[in-house]
């Protein structure tokens, strides 16, 4: 096994969360002058100490969940040119303990089944839907069974992620930290069964890793390798958080191309609003057919728990990643050759401030002073985004670079090289 860099861990906690009560009801006062009491509706849950309050904002009622625990590390803020607010945690690897809590659900008197037919003010009528309708549960069962719970040692060394199998031959995809310096792991299978994992590689830079069990004829999970993920489209997340396996979450792609700093260099992710905690990393973020998006591997916190800003690495650079692990190819990391910087007034893109004689760049003709705004279809706003897109890329691919240049814009076929060995 070989993961290329060392990765961060918390600490874990050392007792299992609480069941509470299957069923309660409980009536929650509106503020005066907004009507009658609301009563909501108690689910099952093994949440970290959620509690709800409901909130009357003229004519919308919303719920809030809130008050969970901090994870028991601080959140790292990673190097560079971001400001000091920006702190990306690593999800957990490791189950934080908490006590039992309660999610509340609003209830409604509206039938199951029954038909809502919505009208816009030209009176026209849009296609009716029907209350009942459970794309989030359907892509759920769909995707499910492929889903692991992978843990790494035990006591108080012990640690829990997630997983997806991805090859019916036993192969599974998780984040490069789930494992760490590991060569096996325990994988928990949909159905319960415990198996032994040998860890057969990966690279922290991507942080992605592949674990093989000796098992074949295992439900792997279709990858959407052939759709690029839109922004605002559903997303659904699903692992185990806080060591609770099976659960699911949604939301929405919140953002493509993300580009979040690490180390001297930097990532580019999907970004979802659907909660990941702890113990989610390596787990799925799946579309509305159950076909993985990505893999789930950091947020964004300054609690130390899900505020809705969740990353996952795209599923083209996972799949990538997996294929060379699994064909015992090295995984290098492509490098340009350049120092940069924001601008800081007019057009948004990376200001060259530096070129290495003998680099990539050098050889392709770009120039100190250059304002490079797209690589290879992708917008760059600034120089983490230029680190970002080239470190998706392997040494040797060929990559479309505009620059704008005395106020011209130019366009340059640029061949990555390797990342130098001192900086990987």
């Amino acid at each position: 096994m070989s993961i290329d860099e060392n990765t961060q861990e918390s600490t874990p906690g050392q007792e299992a969360p609480q069941p509470v009560p299957e069923s309660q009801e409980t009536t929650v006062p509106i503020p005066p002058g907004s009507g009658e009491p609301a009563v909501i509706g108690t689910e099952t849950a093994h949440l970290a100490s959620a509690t709800a309050t409901l909130l009357q904002n003229e004519d919308d009622m919303v719920s809030r969940a809130a008050s969970l625990p901090s994870a028991p590390a601080d959140p790292v803020a990673p190097a560079g040119g971001r400001p000091s607010m920006w702190r990306t945690l690593l999800l957990g690897v490791l189950l934080v303990a908490g006590s039992a809590g309660a999610t509340y659900l609003l209830t409604t008197d509206r039938p199951a089944g029954t038909a809502v037919v919505v009208e816009d003010p030209t009176g026209e009528q849009f296609p009716d839907f029907v209350a009942g309708d459970e794309p989030i549960a359907d892509a759920a069962a769909v995707i499910l069974p492929s889903v692991v719970q992978i843990q790494t040692g035990t006591g108080l060394g012990s640690g829990v992620g997630s997983g997806v199998i991805y090859d019916s031959d036993g192969l599974i995809l998780t984040a490069a930290h789930v494992v760490g310096d590991n060569d096996t792991v325990t994988v928990r299978l949909s159905d319960g069964e415990e198996v032994e994992g040998t860890v057969l590689g990966g690279t922290s830079g991507a942080d992605v890793a592949v674990v093989q069990v000796d098992r074949t004829g295992l439900p792997a999970a279709e990858l959407a390798l052939d759709d690029d993920p839109r922004v605002g489209q559903m997303a659904i997340a699903l692992g185990s958080p806080w060591g609770l396996r099976g659960t699911v979450t949604a939301g929405i792609i919140s953002a493509v191309n993300q580009s979040i700093p690490q180390g001297d260099s930097a990532r580019s992710v999907l970004q979802t609003d659907a909660a990941i905690n702890p113990g989610n990393s390596g787990g799925p973020l799946v579309d509305r057919e159950g076909r993985v998006l990505g893999i789930n591997v950091s947020i964004f916190s300054l609690s130390g728990a899900n505020d809705g800003v969740g990353f996952a690495v795209p599923i083209a650079v996972a799949s990538d990643v997996a294929e060379r692990v699994v064909a015992g190819e090295a995984i290098e990391s492509a490098f340009l050759g350049v120092t940069g910087e924001d601008v800081e007034t007019g057009r948004a893109g990376a200001v060259i401030t530096e070129v290495t004689p003998g680099t990539a760049a050098a050889d392709a003709g770009i120039e100190v002073d250059d304002l490079v705004i797209s690589l290879d279809g992708v917008r760059i706003q600034g120089i983490t985004d230029l680190a970002a897109q080239v470190r998706t890329h392997q040494p040797g691919a060929t990559v479309e670079m505009v620059v704008i240049r005395d106020g011209e814009q130019l366009t340059y076929e640029v061949t990555l090289g390797e990342r130098p060995e001192d900086l990987r």
